[in-house]
């Protein structure tokens, strides 16, 4: 292929990368399209939601007799299997797509050999570009769909010298508003939002989507002991899961019960909540995006426990030089840098006066200094 072609590839995948992030199609995987002819984009299409056509579909329905003989860019393999919805396979053959270009491998087809299927019609197939940013697309999906339980992004908002809060708690307002809306996007983009019960005596918040248009998560809050008051703003509207150990009061489940609460036991692990089953139980109810709001007991136990896979941290330009103030995670004390959790292919984004930090967690790896 001349490197017209190529650049063409890679500028159209990145096009439908782009088109994927729209929708709420879980527990079903972002996935975007764009059908082109001579470099000109004729639809695009992404999964809204579940039960609702794939991007491809959507893309090739748009596009209607125009389809015939162009390129659709997809960023996820086409299915191959009748579900909610037929076959992608058979809806491309049948539009007369010449070329179909693949951003990445469904993990685990229902029906493996969509690509045979599209080679042997006729159409000529390219599997794997922009693969890793595919492949990131769908990461939630994969953790989801290979271990049943969600793909959990921890989210802070720190000051300069990384403190959450003063040492009394008080944490309003560390960012500006635009890093408040961005904040509020990601509520709505995620399948549940979890705090620890600190976080809810603290701040008493509602984990509501309300600085932008778009739909309430889930709400999830980790309480061992069941000490959520019946009147946080938590358990207004919605719904809201509590989860917390055994032999909890009875007077204390029924005011919360009363509440509008749901209470699920899971079993105690060390000093806390075993924190797998809580994310056992979110992934039985097709929860396939977890983002953790804190506090910082919640997100050290995660961490430490290697059940977080991604950080957005909010930083702002403020310092409050307070050794006592609390930090973005508790854990145990290390000696060396190396034993430090890192972002990998960070994303840093500026917004307002504040800057985000997104990436994947990692262990740090490499040498330890003297």
């Amino acid at each position: 292929m001349s490197e017209i072609g190529l650049e063409l590839d890679q500028r159209m995948m990145g096009r439908a990368l782009r088109v994927a992030s729209n929708g709420r199609p879980s527990p079903n995987p972002h996935v975007g399209a764009v059908l082109v002819r001579r470099a000109k984009v004729l639809a695009t299409g992404y999964h809204r939601r579940a039960g609702e056509a794939h991007a491809e579909v959507a893309a090739l329905d748009k596009a209607g007799r125009r389809a015939r003989g162009a390129t659709l860019y997809v960023t996820f393999e086409p299915c191959n299997h009748w579900g909610r919805t037929g076959p992608c396979t058979e809806a491309i053959i049948n539009s007369g797509v010449a070329r179909v270009v693949i951003g990445c491998r469904d993990p685990a087809p229902h029906v493996p050999g969509a690509v045979r299927r599209l080679r042997r019609a006729g159409i000529e197939v390219t599997v794997g570009v922009r693969k890793q940013e595919a492949q990131r697309l769908i990461a939630d999906f994969t953790k989801h769909f290979t271990s049943g339980i969600p793909y959990v992004t921890v989210k802070a908002a720190v000051t300069l010298d990384g403190r959450t809060a003063t040492r009394g708690g008080d944490s309003k307002w560390i960012t500006g508003e635009a890093a408040r809306r961005h904040a509020h996007r990601m509520r709505d983009r995620s399948d549940a939002v979890m705090v620890g019960v600190g976080t809810v005596l603290a701040d008493d918040p509602s984990l509501t989507v309300r600085h932008v248009r778009g739909r309430d998560p889930l709400r999830a809050v980790v309480d061992g002991r069941l000490r959520t008051p019946p009147s946080a703003k938590v358990l207004r509207g919605g719904e809201t899961i509590l989860y917390h150990g055994p032999r909890v009061g009875r007077a204390r489940r029924r005011a919360l019960l009363a509440a509008g609460a749901e209470l699920v036991e899971v079993r105690t692990s060390g000093a806390g909540l075993d924190l797998r089953s809580v994310l056992e139980d979110l992934g039985n109810r097709d929860v396939v995006r977890l983002l953790v709001e804190g506090g910082p007991r919640l997100h050290g136990a995660l961490l430490g426990a290697g059940l977080a896979d991604r950080a957005a941290v909010f930083v702002a330009p403020r310092i409050l030089g307070d050794p006592e103030a609390l930090p973005l995670a508790f854990g145990p004390p290390k000696e060396h840098m190396a034993g430090a959790w890192q972002l990998t292919d960070a994303r840093i984004q500026s917004i307002g006066e504040d800057v985000l930090f997104v990436g994947e967690l990692a262990r740090t790896r490499g040498r330890r200094g003297r």
